[in-house]
């Protein structure tokens, strides 16, 4: 090791230090106390730095600059270039991001510059004047990253699914309930009118007593021709900081079949279709029906059924949900991978399931069907019910927008209705599902209490999975 590597590990170290004991001395403020940790007064800009700055960082960045009230300060990302053609996406990676950020911000403050890292934990030791962290990095590193931020001081908006394994999510929500910092998960259609409205009228009773819910995505896997990890060494590129972008996750060597964006096909990296999506799409019946932690989970391999490295190309999975003293128990049926529900009685049979995306709703009375996800409208069937059918008054208030509500409650505001809390419970419902995909679709019995699969020993290392030292978030 050089004294470059001594240095960076020393930084790395000494910085995990300050942040757990700043940490640990942090008080518990309302967003609207004026002063509290973090606050930034209405009338000033929020600094915000981005973390990750590959293909979804263009999203996010898109987002701030719609706001004259919010800027981009600083950037961290292992990554200065990514090369995008094979995908069909424009050039990413620390450099071009940083590029694109201060000619937009040129155009009203001439030379303006912001700082870059590709170490995020540098950025956060070094960058004072940041106060609030955007993370878009893949799966594996969204919990260390939230909570190093958190703790240091700075609030986050997280892409979902917020975590890579279950006690991770509890250590995030953790995190942020210590903390009192304004939090946001990226499930971005939470904030559409459609899915809102599609929760009110779930409430609402119309299709009487609901007890199947169905979510389902076209997606799949994007590598088809590799079971396993690459065996073959390559030359780490030029510019890029392997060690840094695989963070917590064990050592392995480089190979481009990991990156820029495909590192969601195995499980070390990412959590397939189920993990990607199922924050999104399972989100209005989470919602709707105030879901917590199911009874069993039980979710399998379709097409190819990948392996305990890869991602499979399809799913079908049941969630058991059981009833409480708000509602009945409720099933919960998840699809990827080109996979539909069974056509229901009560749906016409020209009114066609969407293939790309979807969710249904099965009540004694009727049903409702969003085709296009959380994104699209709620349709009410039979036609007679819906025609009969006077829409709720609006009990969840609509969104300024998604990043909006974030920067909102940086200044102040309420917290915004995706934050850490929800999220967190919502990942945790998806993460059952990738953990009994992982087991080969093995029958989850879920102690909540314990955060245990009841009589399977060999799952403990996949709800808290092992990470390297000097990368610990205890």
């Amino acid at each position: 090791m050089d004294n470059k590597d001594n240095q960076a590990t020393t930084t790395r170290r000494n910085f995990i230090k300050a942040a757990a004991v700043a940490g640990a001395g942090i008080m518990i403020l309302p967003r609207c106390t004026l002063g509290g940790k973090g606050f930034v007064p209405p009338s000033d800009k929020i600094n915000i730095a981005l973390v990750g700055a590959g293909d979804i960082s263009m999203h996010h960045l898109n987002e701030v600059f719609k706001y004259d009230d919010v800027q981009i300060i600083s950037i961290a990302d292992p990554a200065e270039y990514w090369d995008n053609k094979v995908l069909n996406k424009q050039e990413s990676g620390r450099r071009p991001r940083k590029k694109l950020i201060e000619s937009h911000y040129a155009q009203k403050t001439p030379n303006y510059k912001i700082t870059e890292y590709e170490d995020f934990r540098v950025m956060l030791e070094k960058d004072s004047a940041i106060d609030a962290v955007i993370c878009c990095s893949p799966d594996n590193t969204h919990a260390h990253i939230s909570i190093l931020s958190m703790r240091a001081g700075k609030h986050v908006y997280c892409q979902k699914p917020l975590t890579h394994n279950i006690w991770e999510a509890r250590k995030v929500r953790e995190v942020a309930r210590e903390t009192g910092l304004a939090t946001q998960m990226g499930n971005q259609l939470h904030a559409l009118d459609t899915i809102r409205q599609t929760v009110e009228y779930l409430r609402s009773g119309v299709i009487g007593t609901v007890h199947d819910a169905y979510s389902w995505v076209g997606a799949t896997r994007y590598w088809k021709g590799i079971s396993g990890y690459p065996t073959e060494k390559m030359k780490v590129p030029r510019g890029f900081n392997w060690d840094v972008w695989l963070g917590p996750t064990s050592f392995r060597p480089y190979h481009s079949a990991y990156t820029p964006f495909t590192w969601r096909d195995f499980w070390d990296f990412g959590n397939g279709a189920l993990g990607d999506f199922g924050c999104h799409d399972m989100d209005a019946a989470t919602w709707a029906f105030g879901l917590d932690s199911p009874e069993s989970v039980q979710v399998f391999p379709a097409g190819n059924r990948g392996s305990s490295e890869m991602t499979p190309y399809g799913e079908i999975g049941h969630y058991y949900f059981g009833g409480n003293d708000k509602r009945s128990p409720i099933k919960l049926t998840w699809f990827s991978g080109g996979l539909l529900p069974e056509h229901p009685a009560a749906l016409p049979r020209d009114v066609k399931l969407n293939k790309s995306r979807g969710a249904m709703f099965i009540g004694d009375k009727g049903l409702i069907l969003t085709n296009g996800g959380a994104s699209g409208a709620p349709e009410i069937f039979p036609k007679s019910l819906r025609e009969s059918f006077t829409p709720p008054p609006e009990s969840l208030p609509r969104s300024k927008g998604h990043h909006r509500e974030w920067f909102d409650a940086i200044k102040g505001g309420e917290m915004p209705l995706s934050n850490f809390e929800y999220a967190s419970k919502l990942t945790e419902i998806t993460l059952l599902g990738v953990l009994s995909l992982r087991l080969g679709g093995e029958k989850i019995l879920w102690d909540k209490e314990n955060m245990k699969a009841i009589g399977l020993p060999e799952a403990d290392q996949i709800i808290k999975e092992p990470v390297r030292q000097g990368w610990e978030m205890c």
